[in-house]
């Protein structure tokens, strides 16, 4: 099973992107969807699948967090 995280678009260069997902930094494809640096974006096999606000963003953030703490 695959979890996407959201990050957040940090550089455009044409069709790729550079994500932030809490200090780890990643190269994606940009190609998929319309994206501008600062949006709040899930990835999937090096690809943005989707953009999100910021409120859905922390609200899974924070999901995920609680998830850990159970573990």
């Amino acid at each position: 099973m695959c979890v996407a995280i959201p990050g957040t678009v940090i550089k455009l260069d044409g069709t790729k992107a550079t994500v932030d997902f809490s200090g780890n930094i990643v190269n994606a494809e940009a190609g998929l969807v319309n994206v501008k640096v600062g949006d709040k974006v899930l990835v999937h096999a090096g690809c943005i699948i989707q953009t999100m606000d910021e409120d859905m963003a922390n609200e899974m953030e924070e999901l995920y967090k609680e998830i850990e703490d159970l573990a």
